[in-house]
């Protein structure tokens, strides 16, 4: 198996097709030191039931038209987040310690009565804090037990600490196969993650059967629910497990202002948890010390524009029918998405089908999941999202 270095794969791939479309694969590692198992074909492999195609490299730099790879929010941040941005810029030569609590205890109250300041630790993005909390629950060895496919930061960063993963196959409606999860854990299990909604699938596990999963499992053990694309749904509030936290459950809840914020490059994400838990994780991280001054008064200035949440929502969901809508004209079948993305099966190799679509100038992902080549494409503006169903009908139809 092949190792490359995150650092010089970026040096050596600057400012080609590859660079750009290459950059989002190599984000699940805290370290860019930390070298990337390739297999023999330059592929990503993460499960013997999933891997990435990584594209290949080109010789001359190419722009793209639509960046649709990266699960970016197309329309943030929002214009209330960027006057906070010029308005506190001047101050970015200061720590932000009081204006970080002053974050917190706004979370604390959207969260609602239960939930306090304490309850919270932030982050440069809640990636940061999936990856920290690997670091401190894994230092002794141990497994995790995860959904297969799933979300790799905190699964790789696990392995990286010397855990043993134990990955769950998806059911066949890609919901978490919660019963199998659970009779996997064993004395060994150190903490269960959970996607919800599911990155790289789109998909939804049921909201009560997952509440009683995690009230009843996280008496045996940790459960970390990565939330990241909740905000896209329209009734989030009532699908969060933040409610077991104000029962004391032993449940951390991730967050991010990198999807429906549209504040991605800002970096900011929190978790909610347990003091006590949070006092383990506090052992390796000052947590929303790697936040900057504008980017606090960002997040704040984006939590009271509801008006701008409110669009992307819409926004996001007019591009996933108007995509739904193609890929039935055009005869693929797609799991349906709660996120901003869709992923689909397709007949052409993963590698070459990346090559193709960069050729078209549209970045998207590509995956082999149980035996399948599959395409992950987020949603743009709707722009985008035509010259991406363009592109498709040249390469696939």
């Amino acid at each position: 198996m092949k190792t490359l270095n995150r650092r010089d794969w970026l040096k050596r791939g600057t400012l080609t097709a590859a660079s750009v479309v290459a950059a989002p694969y190599l984000s699940f590692g805290a370290n860019a030191d930390q070298p990337i198992k390739l297999d023999a074909q330059g592929n990503v492999p993460y499960t013997p039931f999933f891997k990435e195609y990584l594209p290949y490299e080109v010789d001359k730099p190419v722009e793209l038209l639509a960046k649709l790879n990266a699960n970016e929010n197309p329309y943030g941040p929002s214009t209330k987040a960027i006057e906070a941005i010029a308005k506190n810029g001047v101050k970015g030569n200061r720590y932000a310690w009081r204006e970080l609590f002053d974050l917190m205890d706004k979370i604390a109250v959207s969260e609602g009565e239960g939930i306090t300041k304490e309850n919270i630790m932030m982050g440069p993005g809640s990636s940061d804090l999936l990856e920290k909390t690997a670091m401190v629950f894994f230092q002794k060895g141990g497994n995790i037990v995860s959904a297969d496919p799933a979300y790799m930061s905190l699964i790789k960063v696990a392995e990286a600490s010397g855990a043993t993963w134990k990955p769950i196959p998806l059911k066949k409606d890609w919901s978490h196969d919660l019963a199998a999860m659970e009779a996997a854990i064993d004395e060994d299990t150190k903490l269960v993650y959970i996607c919800n909604p599911n990155n790289p699938t789109g998909s939804m596990t049921d909201h009560a059967e997952l509440l009683d999963f995690c009230s009843r499992v996280s008496e045996k053990v940790p459960i970390f629910v990565d939330e990241a694309y909740l905000g896209f749904l329209e009734d989030a509030d009532k699908k969060s497990m933040v409610s077991l936290v104000k029962e004391g459950k032993n449940v951390i809840i991730a967050r991010t202002f990198s999807k429906i914020h549209g504040m991605a490059g800002l970096r900011v994400g929190y978790i909610v948890a347990p003091t006590e838990t949070l006092g383990v994780i506090s052992k390796i991280t000052r947590g929303g010390m790697g936040i900057s001054f504008p980017s606090i008064y960002a997040a704040m200035a984006s939590m009271d524009d509801v008006e701008f949440q409110d669009k992307s929502r819409t926004l996001n969901k007019a591009c996933r029918e108007y995509v739904y809508e193609s890929l039935d004209k055009m005869g693929f079948e797609y799991i349906p998405s709660s996120t901003s993305f869709i992923i689909f099966p397709i007949e052409m190799e993963g590698k070459a089908f990346l090559e193709k679509m960069t050729e078209q100038k549209v970045g998207v992902r590509a995956f082999d999941i149980m035996g399948k080549n599959w395409c992950r494409v987020s949603m743009g503006t709707m722009e985008e999202m035509k010259l991406f169903t363009a592109a498709l009908e040249k390469v696939l139809v």
